[in-house]
Formats: structure tokens, sequence, C-alpha cells
């Protein structure tokens, strides 16, 4: 049936309107596809994110410079604590920034972030960083931030990866609107209280390719490592120099360790090393809760004492209970 004048126009004016639907939807979109793409390709120059080092160090080594710069509309002060690092490929590497709010009120940024030469965009590694989010920091406030990273090996092995000997990280510092979903700087603090919570996350992404918390696996497992005395989980082969220390596992002596096993007990095979200590703190926080947990459940409910004879006097009811059995590791 043919279309009325009428009919045509509206016809005309739909196919007119759909490809500026599309552009106006690509438009909105265009941050967030942009930064997909860069983040799945290393275009531009921008790093990877993941959760953990998977890689093998190499005996290659690669110098990383770092820059730090804030936009005009954010009162900051924002710089690197160290100029650059020497770092194998495939080795994890802490390194520290600084953020500084002079002015009197609260103020949330977003770093962006990129390195150069751009082919080492693919091969750099964010384990943790403050610029995945908008970040909030107080009046006043200064906090030391940490970035972990580590530079894949396989950068070697690429045509103009292989002449790459020095990379700088940069990070640009953006005003951005305050938001309920803005995280606070202050968490980077060690005098804030201890989080299990990200403890949690921080075990899942550091330690647990090698240990469980029930069962042994490349590490000993750690469910009531917490007071337990170290190198005695049974089935699991430990150093000979974590045999002899003799020490039970304390908060403190959790905190030596994590911070630098090899250094702490030299001769010891755990190579993994938490070099921030609010991590540190936080995950020790976790594994107390986890210990405590496995204690409680390791205990059988408290069961009354025979009640007693009428004629005796009457005493304080006893309990015969079976404690938590002696910490094996």
């Amino acid at each position: 049936m043919a279309l009325t004048q009428k009919q045509r126009k509206l016809v005309t004016v739909g196919i007119t309107l759909i490809p500026l639907a599309i552009m106006t939807v690509l438009v909105s979109e265009s941050v967030t596809l942009y930064r997909l793409f860069c983040g799945a390709t290393g275009f531009g120059g921008t790093t990877q994110r993941v959760s953990r080092d998977s890689a093998h160090p190499s005996m290659t080594t690669v110098k990383v410079r770092f820059d730090a710069n804030v936009a005009p509309q954010l009162p900051w002060k924002f710089y690197p604590l160290q100029n650059q690092v020497t770092v194998n490929l495939g080795a994890e590497q802490l390194v520290y920034f600084e953020a500084e709010n002079p002015t009197g009120q609260s103020l949330v940024g977003h770093a962006a972030f990129n390195v150069t030469p751009q082919i080492a965009g693919l091969y750099f590694k964010k384990i943790q960083c403050f610029c995945f989010t908008d970040e909030r920091l107080d009046a006043h406030a200064k906090i030391k931030m940490p970035v972990v990273f580590f530079v894949d090996p396989k950068l070697e092995s690429t045509p103009d990866g292989r002449d790459v000997k020095t990379i700088t990280l940069s990070y640009t510092f953006f005003r951005t609107p305050p938001s309920p979903s803005a995280k606070d700087l202050a968490r980077f603090l060690a005098t804030t209280k201890p989080n299990p919570e990200h403890g949690k996350q921080i075990f899942g992404t550091v330690c647990e390719a090698c240990h469980g918390l029930d069962k042994n696996k490349e590490g000993p497992m750690l469910a009531g490592v917490v007071g337990r005395r170290a190198g005695t989980v049974p089935g699991y082969s430990y150093s000979p120099a974590l045999k002899r220390v003799g020490f039970i596992w304390t908060a403190g002596r959790l905190d030596r360790w994590l911070a630098y096993p090899q250094g702490d007990v030299p001769g010891a095979y755990m190579p993994v090393k938490v070099e921030n200590p609010v991590d540190r703190r936080d995950v020790i926080a976790y594994l107390e809760e986890v210990s405590g947990k496995a204690a409680a459940a390791a205990t059988p409910d408290a069961v009354p004492s025979p009640a007693p004879a009428a004629s005796a006097a009457t005493s304080p009811a006893s309990t015969v209970g079976h404690g938590p059995a002696q910490p094996k590791g």
C-alpha cells in the first residue's frame, strides 16, 4: 500500500533521528568506551589492572620513573616519594605517592594515568593504586598512598619492547564533584582501625594463590595461624629454618614476617612480601578473625556438671569443658 505524503515525512524524520540517537549514545559513553579500549589494548600508554602478580621474575631490569601533576581546579599538593626505582621484570614493587589538601574543605579528585613509552602500557600491571576510584581528601590532611605494580617479562620478547630501558609512570589528579561513592584516602593511614574486610580482599589477591584457610597448598593452611607455633601444620613440608624457630605466631610476629619473610627468618622459602603496612595490618586482622572462628569451632559447648547433693551447701555450678586444642600450626 502506498504511503501518504505525511507518512513519508514521518519515515524520513525517523530515519534522520536514528543516526542522531546513535551518535548521542556514543558521545555520552565515549569516555567509558575509550577507557575500556585503552585498558584492553594499552593504547596511549594506559596501564593494566590485575589482581595479583602471576609472572616469574626475570633477571632483566628496567628503570621506572614517576611523575605527578595536579589540574588547576584541584588545590592539592601531589608528588612521588621516590623519583625512580629499578625493578626486575615480573617482580612486584611497592612505591608511594603523597597527597596533601591545604584547604579548609574536603575535596574529591580522580587520578588519570599513563606510562611512556606507549608500548609499555600493555605490560605495566598495577595490583594496587589510588587511581581506580574517586578519592576524598579531608581538609588539611596529608596522606601517603601506595602503588603496587610489576612489569610483565613479556615486554622484552616484543620487537619494540626489548629496547625499553626506562618507563615513566605519570599521574594527574583532576577535581571531581563530591560523591557518596568516593573513597576516603584516610584508609591508608596506619593509625586507622584495622579493617578485616579489606584484609580479606588483600588475602584473596596476594595470599590465596598459595595458601588455603583450611587446607595446605603451596603454603600451609592459615586458619588458626594466630596463636599457633610456627612450622607445625601437619602434612606440610616446611623449610628447616622455619621448623627450628619455635615461636608462636602473634600479630607482631606476623607483621615482621609479612614485611620481609626471608629477612625475618633467613632460609625461609616464602618469596612474597606485603610491603604496605596498612595491608599487613588488615590481613592480620582478617587472620585473627579467621583464627578466632577456628578456635571457637574446635571448642565443644560447655557441659554442666552433675548437681550437688540436696544436703550439701550449694556452690556455683562448674562446667567440664574442653578448651581449644593446643595449636599445632
